[in-house]
């Protein structure tokens, strides 16, 4: 009979902890930097809910866009030549090529 009472206080115990450990918060937490969503996963996003030739029309308007933008953006810069390529491959997010 001394088994069913003590698993019973256990859990009760178990019961009351738990939250309260749950709410105390380490303090060498280490904090978490958010990462900027890449312009290719935006467009992955806007063009979720389509289908077919619509979604694979819109992720390419989409994509193209991204890519003059990011062109705007390292013309504005002054970056020219092979750090150019690379500069706009890491701004669209990706390496250029559409993967459906």
């Amino acid at each position: 009979m001394k088994f069913p009472f003590a698993a019973v206080a256990a859990c009760l115990v178990c019961l009351i902890v738990a939250p309260v450990l749950a709410q105390t918060t380490p303090s060498a937490a280490p904090a978490t930097v958010p990462v900027p969503a890449t312009k290719r996963v935006t467009c992955l996003a806007t063009t979720a809910s389509l289908k077919g030739q619509d979604r694979r029309d819109q992720m390419q308007l989409c994509l193209a866009q991204a890519r003059v933008d990011c062109l705007k953006q390292a013309i504005d810069q002054k970056i020219a030549g092979e750090p150019r390529k690379s500069f706009i491959k890491t701004c669209v997010g990706g390496d250029g090529t559409e993967q459906q």
